[in-house]
C-alpha cells in the first residue's frame, strides 16, 4: 500500500476523486481514504498545516494501514536560486528549521530521536530515483533534488529564505515534511517528499501574493506527478 499525505485539500482532492471503490474512515480527526488508484492500493490523508498536525496523521496512517512507504505531496516556497515558481522538488532530506538547540552547543536543525540524534533526515533513495524517473518522462517539469527545510513558520521574506538556504542548503520550505520524515524514520517506513513551487519572493508584491496566485496551479502539477508515478511503479508495489 502506498501512503499519500497532503496538507491541504488542494493538494489531495483531486488524487482521491481518481480513486475506485473509496473507504473513508476518520480518526483522531484525521480522514483517511482508502481504495485503488491505477490499480495500486493507496491511502490518502489531508493532515492539515503544521508539524504536529502532519505528525498525527503519519503515526496513524502507520498504525492503521501499515502503508509500505509513504509519499508527502504539496507545494513550498522556495529557498534557492535553483527553484523557482512552478518548479518541482524531490526531497534526498529534510531538516527542521525551527528546531533549535544551539545555546546548547548543539547544531541548528539537531533532532534527538531515540537512540540517535541527527540533523538531515534521508528519504528513501529508491522513491527519489522513481520520481526523478516520472518527472524526466513528463513533458515541461523542471524538477531539482536536494534538502527541504521544515517549519512551523510561512517564509514570507527572501531574507529569511536565504538564510534557510545557506545554513541549511535547503531549496525549498515548507510546513510538514519534516515532521512527516521524522514519523518514518522512527517507524522504518520509506519515505519521500515531492513538492511544487507556489512562491519564491521575487515578485514585488511579495510571497503571500505569489502564494495566493500560484498555489492551486503548483498543487495541480504535484497531483500529475504522483498519480504519473502511481501508474508507472504500481507494480512494484
Amino acid at each position: 500500500m502506498l501512503g499519500i499525505i497532503g496538507a491541504m485539500d488542494i493538494e489531495v482532492n483531486d488524487i482521491k476523486a481518481k480513486m475506485e471503490n473509496p473507504v473513508e474512515r476518520t480518526i483522531s480527526s484525521v480522514c483517511f481514504t482508502s481504495g485503488i488508484i491505477g490499480g495500486t492500493e493507496c491511502v490518502v490523508a489531508k493532515c492539515g498545516i503544521g508539524k504536529v498536525n502532519a505528525a498525527l496523521c503519519t503515526q496513524t496512517m502507520i498504525l492503521e494501514y501499515k502503508p509500505d512507504r509513504i509519499i508527502n505531496t504539496g507545494i513550498a516556497g522556495s529557498t534557492s536560486t535553483k527553484t523557482h515558481i512552478g518548479s518541482v522538488v524531490i526531497a534526498e532530506s529534510v531538516v527542521q528549521h525551527d528546531f533549535d538547540t544551539t545555546m546548547l552547543g548543539d547544531e541548528p536543525g539537531m533532532l534527538f530521536l531515540p537512540g540517535e540524534s541527527l540533523v538531515y533526515i534521508p528519504a528513501d533513495k529508491a522513491t527519489v530515483q522513481e520520481l526523478e524517473a516520472v518527472c524526466s518522462a513528463l513533458d515541461d517539469i523542471d524538477y531539482t533534488v536536494g534538502t527541504v527545510a521544515t517549519g512551523d513558520q510561512f517564509i514570507g521574506t527572501l531574507e529569511k529564505r536565504t538564510e534557510i538556504n545557506k545554513r541549511f542548503g535547503a531549496i525549498a520550505c515548507e510546513m510538514e515534511g519534516g515532521s512527516i520524515a521524522q514519523v518514518c524514520y522512527v517507524n522504518k517506513v520509506p519515505y519521500c517528499i515531492l513538492r511544487s513551487i507556489s512562491d519564491d519572493s521575487s515578485g514585488n508584491e511579495g510571497a503571500q501574493a505569489e502564494y495566493e496566485t500560484f498555489a492551486h496551479s503548483a498543487a495541480q502539477k504535484a497531483v500529475e506527478i504522483i498519480c504519473a508515478f502511481i501508474k508507472d511503479t504500481g507494480s512494484e508495489m
